[in-house]
């Protein structure tokens, strides 16, 4: 193109102390002005002056003297009851006299709230960081150039551009406006969209109701239709959105579903647990023992078998993963999201821009005068058919030019892909962008329910003459005659309307999109000039990652607003449907015919949705769920927002998508690849199965924990382990290698099993099985190595040794089975997760240190072991991996028998 368009209507402007700070005197002017200096656009220093005055930023600041320092954090820990439980203990030991056992205690209070605090400003960070991931674009005007840019970057005096399914990124005065309405529900609670217009609003009263400000736009909020210009008057901190969002963010976030049940399953294991250790240290009192000693016992017992940390635990692990997924494109909103992720049952997904690349080209075009479809794809202008240079083309490009909002600066594309294929299609004519030439008067903009757009211009001979470009239906119904030339105009009849209809259904069934052009003095006479054809190829290896869903049990729905042929193509090239006939796709208008409960019977049996409109996407979406399916809804326009918001998981694009798809979506696309989704749901899974191993792994523990003090204390035994023994365990050894747990690589055999019921609870019956056999093997190990290492019936420091360290054994070996819950440990890898080698080695030095360590031995009241002592104590404790690796192989067989059967059926 050889003339750029002007990007910004010119404004004068005038500064009103009252309220209305930039009124505008004139549409008709030209504006690039600097709203604090009568009329020059604002220059680099002036804009430098701003970005050093202005905090563009909604993010949650304190003042220094408000921050909560990490000393702060480290004192919160001991209002912990269990924290403070132990402290009394200590205190008791002091007036007791027992000087040795209150510092063993307090060390074991040092490391609990160490280890308490690490985890929760881990699980804070990482929470911070997913608040990072989602960046503000928005479009800015600086030196007359359309750019897109960061929305923290902009400064008051910007002048920024924004149209349907743009976020409003700063409070802006608005100075162009067409049919523009702007979503303000968040703000204002407004359920229908604001009207606004550049006029300037005279105040009766100190304060105007934000509904009734007209002329602005406010940061936050969702453009719903039409487009408009406008200059930036406040960003950040000093918006009416950064005004709530300081409040909003005092209001602590609700926990996950998940997060809930784990809080649940830990009051639930604590009473449990409590109830077992007061029968505990009454027994021991009953028989005599100490009640000092059961009383620290009891307390260390306490700490070890109350799950407190296991929320903790859940949140860091589903924070880890999806920061994990963001790496892998995926941005995660929201944590429940993950959790719902290996639930879904149904993909439906948007057809544009995510199973294809939304990138338009024009391909073909046909003209009324011509009556011929004239092949141009892949051809430059050297090798174009003589037939693409007829007079009724050119008319052709000019109205796809004038009913246009997109530009190219730069190289870059700003707008709809299907605006953007057509002023390329007039590049490659070598015709020039005549938006200046013919000024705009009006815009009826284009929505997607009527899917069709029209502006009024004017000439050069200062005539004014409508263009209108959309889909057959709302174009035909309105042309009266088409296009042979300038001076012959023929009358359209029903039959020419049929036939044309004909061939663009023709071209439609090949996937292509088709564009309809007319024009004329009157909106109901408009005189047809023929269509134009563009393609959206699938995207590269979409095909193969459908596949890959579909084999792993979820079902693929496409709905598109497109035409029936064009659908189905797409469908029949991505393998998305088996066969093609009668009942395996339908209609908007055939939807628009069933009742709900008509719906939701045949829903399940549908694959494809054609010419849809945002209320058939969401009557689908909620038929879908009405059949108890977990829905996940993919889209990037304005179109698919409502059906987003209402799916259990609405995904979003990043590239492409608009501001309104990803506010209203839980995850985005970063590449707006359909395979990320794969590789989401693959994380969402694995995630599930990460929290439920080391919530086998800690529950395992500490039952064996409690069954064996408990077990010793029935048969009028000594305590086999002493308290600081005891907190050692559940601190050092199970804290840290639970944790790497949640962090396991993701099985690649998990796309295979099927999506998981969303009724189902994390503890089932195989999970309760194989808690209860390792908690049982470990018991048992544990008990022999006691018994085993005792001087006849007496308890010596020896024995101590023994059964401390091989519970220790027994437990680095139960984590190793907890790794998988059905793969052998030689089949993942012993060494494959890095995090827990680290944990369980750090757990093993630690270990040898309380054991050979003099200061250690003094606190923990052990003595030193001989190599064949640690051999023997690896072979009993190696027992626990032994029997699970057993019922995994026993599974394993199972599984292929039931394979074979099914095979054979």
């Amino acid at each position: 193109m050889t003339e750029s368009i002007p990007l910004v209507p010119v404004i004068s402007v005038a500064s009103n102390p009252t309220y209305d700070p930039f009124p505008i005197k004139s549409k008709n002017d030209i504006y690039s002005v600097d709203p604090k200096k009568d009329g020059k656009l604002i220059n680099d220093d002036n804009r430098k002056n701003n970005e050093d005055n202005v905090e563009n930023s909604t993010k949650k600041k304190k003042k220094p003297e408000d921050e909560e320092t990490l000393i702060g954090k480290f004192i919160e820990q001991f209002k912990d009851p269990l924290i403070m439980l132990l402290l009394g203990s200590a205190t008791i030991s002091i007036l007791m006299g027992q000087f040795s056992d209150a510092l063993s205690i307090l060390l074991a209070i040092l490391i609990v709230l160490t280890v308490a605090f690490v985890q929760e400003y881990r699980s804070e960070k990482s929470l911070e960081a997913l608040n990072q991931l989602v960046p503000n674009y928005c479009h800015v005007i600086r030196h007359g150039q359309l750019s897109s840019m960061l929305g923290n970057d902009l400064v008051p005096g910007d002048i920024v551009r924004f149209s349907i399914g743009d976020r409003i990124p700063a409070d802006v005065r608005i100075t162009t406006a067409v049919d523009l309405e702007i979503d303000e529900s968040s703000l204002t609670g407004e359920t229908k969209p604001c009207l606004k217009n550049t006029e300037a609003i005279s105040r009766d009263t100190p304060e105007i109701n934000l509904a009734e400000r007209k002329n602005i736009a406010f940061m936050g909020t969702l453009v719903r239709n039409g487009y408009g210009i406008g200059i930036v008057i406040g960003t950040g901190k000093n918006t009416e959105f950064g005004n709530i969002f300081t409040m909003v963010n005092e209001v602590e976030s609700r926990k996950t579903p998940l997060q809930e049940k784990m809080d649940e399953l830990g009051k639930q294991l604590s009473a449990f647990s409590i109830g077992i250790i007061l029968v505990i240290i009454l027994i021991g009192i009953i028989q005599g023992k100490n009640w000092l000693e059961m009383f620290n016992v009891g307390v260390s017992l306490a700490v070890a078998a109350i799950p407190e940390g296991l929320p903790v635990c859940v949140t860091v692990t589903l924070a880890l993963g999806v920061l994990k997924m963001a790496k892998k494109n995926a941005i995660v909103k929201k944590l429940p999201a993950v959790e719902s992720l290996g639930s879904v049952n149904v993909i439906c997904v948007d057809k544009t821009g995510t199973l294809t690349m939304n990138k338009m080209t024009v391909t073909k075009v046909y003209t009324a005068a011509q009556d011929e479809l004239i092949d141009i794809e892949g051809k430059s202008y050297e090798n174009l058919p003589q037939s693409i240079f007829h007079p009724a083309v050119k008319i052709l490009s000019r109205i796809g030019n004038l009913c246009n909002n997109a530009h190219i600066s730069n190289g870059e594309h700003l707008g709809q892909p299907t605006e953007v294929a057509l002023l390329e299609f007039g590049n490659l004519l070598n015709i020039r962008d005549e938006r200046p030439v013919y000024p705009r008067i009006s815009e009826n903009a284009f929505n997607f329910e009527t899917k069709w757009m029209s502006v009024t211009c004017k000439t050069e001979m200062d005539k004014e003459i409508i263009f209108a470009k959309g889909a057959s239906e709302p174009i035909m119904s309105r042309c009266t005659t088409f296009y042979v030339s300038e001076d012959n105009l023929q009358p359209l009849t029903e039959d020419y309307k049929n036939k044309i209809n004909s061939i663009a259904q023709q071209i439609a069934s090949q996937g292509l999109r088709v564009l309809f052009m007319a024009m004329g003095s009157s909106i109901n006479e408009l005189t047809l000039v023929g269509f134009i054809a563009m393609y959206d190829p699938p995207r590269i290896g979409v095909g193969n990652a459908i596949n890959t869903v579909m084999d792993s049990g979820v079902k693929i729905v496409m709905i598109t607003g497109d035409s029936e042929g064009t659908a189905i193509s797409i469908a029949q090239k991505l393998n998305i449907m088996d066969s093609v006939g009668t009942g395996y796709y339908m209609s908007g208008s055939e939807i628009d015919g069933l009742s709900e409960d008509e719906l939701r019977r045949v829903v399940p049996t549908i694959s494809i949705f054609y010419r849809t409109t945002p209320k058939h996407k969401m009557a689908i979406v909620k038929a879908l769920q009405a059949n108890d399916l977990v829905v996940a809804m993919t889209g990037d326009g304005v179109n698919d927002a409502p059906a987003l918001r209402l799916a259990d998981i609405g995904i979003s694009m990043g590239k492409s998508g608009t501001d309104v798809s990803k506010e209203a979506a839980d995850m985005i696309l970063v590449n707006d690849e359909f395979s990320t989704i794969c590789n989401a749901i693959e994380e969402g899974k694995g995630i599930f199965y990460n929290i439920q191993n080391f919530l086998c792994f800690q529950l395992s523990t500490c039952i064996a924990a409690l069954a064996l003090v408990a077990l010793s204390t029935l048969l009028n035994l000594p305590n086999p382990l002493n308290a600081m023994q005891i907190l050692y365990i559940n601190i050092i050894c199970d804290g840290p290698v639970a944790q790497s747990l949640g962090v396991e690589s993701v099985d690649k055999d998990v796309m295979k099993q099927p999506p998981r019921n969303k009724h189902d609870s994390i503890i089932d019956r195989k999970f309760l099985y194989k808690v209860s056999l390792s908690s049982f093997v470990v018991l048992c190990s544990t008990l022999h190595i006691f018994h085993h290492s005792m001087d006849g019936n007496q308890i010596t420091a020896y024995t101590n040794t023994m059964t401390f360290t091989g519970f220790v054994f027994c437990d680095i070996f139960n984590s190793l089975a907890c790794r998988s819950s059905k793969k052998s440990i030689f089949k993942i890898g012993l060494f494959s997760n890095q995090a827990f080698i680290w944990a369980a080695g750090l757990s093993l030095l630690g270990t040898f240190a309380v054991v050979y360590i003099p200061f250690f031995q003094q606190i923990f009241q052990t003595e030193p072991l001989t190599l064949h002592d640690l051999l023997h104590l690896t072979c009993i404790a190696c027992g626990v991996l032994v029997f699970d690796e057993v019922r995994k192989f026993v599974i394993s067989i199972r599984e292929q028998k039931h394979i074979k059967e099914y095979e054979l059926v």
